[in-house]
């Protein structure tokens, strides 16, 4: 793929400190820690740098000094998300609030369903909402992402409606994906990452291609289940709002060339609504790597997609 490697940046010792600063010092006090973390990370995330600034520069249209700011506004962001998301999952008293539009389609999913959603926002929090509607969610991780700090968290953890469904090598993760979606579950995924040598499908997004990975709606259409493409936004301090699709039945083909149209028009779709919600929250985009840099052979072009 681009540069994305599977591991996300950041150790168990960062985690510790802000768990120990919700449970003992409230979230405001959490929220104060990163001011001097973020200030950190301005100067010593060099790619990650290069890459927001490209996005702000060249995909927002932004000038050189509101790039950099927005850089700064970005790191404070995705700061403050993983600190929600910690607070919601360990039951730390967080006040946090949301409005949710769409969520009469996730009430559809009565025999279980997919939800993909991308890194933009904090889509985890949306386990507030599947509480609601008394669903299990069980969440698909990479297996290269910090195994100590799912670990640790897990430790924490007090929602035990949430379970992390790692992707092997050996593809045994589908028998669990199989396993909840046969108890009538949700399993949620991202769908704007891909690791080398996954099918992808080249589309336009914020004025340029970038690659996209098939394998979330080809989930959906072998399992039989909708998809709904799902996001939850920080809109301010303390509220989020969740936004939900129409669900989406994709059919599954055994012809190979028609199942790749059908899976790429499904794409299109989210790639539509993903572009759509980064629009209108360009500062919520948490991709720190070449987003747009396309893999070195395309297995799908656009011009193939109805």
């Amino acid at each position: 793929m681009s540069s994305w490697e599977g591991k996300t940046r950041g150790g168990v010792l960062g985690y510790k400190i802000f768990v120990w600063s919700l449970k003992h010092l409230g979230i405001s006090f959490a929220y104060f820690l990163l001011y001097f973390v973020v200030f950190y990370f301005l100067f010593a995330s060099g790619k990650a740098f290069h890459a927001l600034y490209t996005y702000f520069n060249k995909m927002q249209k932004y000038g050189p000094l509101k790039s950099i700011i927005s850089i700064y506004r970005n790191y404070y962001l995705f700061g403050q998300i993983l600190i929600d998301k910690i607070a919601m999952l360990s039951d730390f008293q967080a006040n946090l609030t949301f409005n949710f539009e769409g969520e009469e389609f996730l009430r559809k999913m009565d025999n279980g369903g997919l939800l993909i959603s991308a890194h933009l926002g904090n889509w985890e929090i949306a386990g507030q909402l599947l509480n609601r509607l008394e669903k299990k969610i069980n969440i698909i991780v990479f297996d290269a992402e910090h195994q100590q700090i799912k670990r640790y968290l897990s430790d924490v953890m007090t929602n035990r409606n949430v379970h992390f469904i790692v992707i092997r090598d050996d593809y045994s993760h589908l028998l669990e994906v199989k396993q909840a979606l046969s108890n009538k579950e949700i399993v949620a995924m991202h769908g704007d990452r891909f690791m080398e040598g996954n099918k992808t499908v080249n589309l336009p997004f914020l004025g340029k291609l970038a690659a996209f990975p098939l394998g979330p709606v080809n989930m959906a259409a072998k399992f039989n289940v909708p998809v709904s493409y799902v996001f939850a936004i920080k809109e301010t301090k303390s509220h989020y709002h969740f936004y939900a699709t129409p669900l989406l039945h994709i059919p599954y083909s055994r012809n190979l060339q028609q199942r790749d149209l059908l899976l790429g028009n499904a794409i299109k779709i989210f790639v539509g609504k993903l572009e759509e919600i980064i629009t209108k929250y360009p500062l919520q985009w948490f991709n720190y790597y070449d987003f747009w840099k396309l893999p070195e052979v395309g297995l799908m072009k656009k011009e193939g997609l109805n």
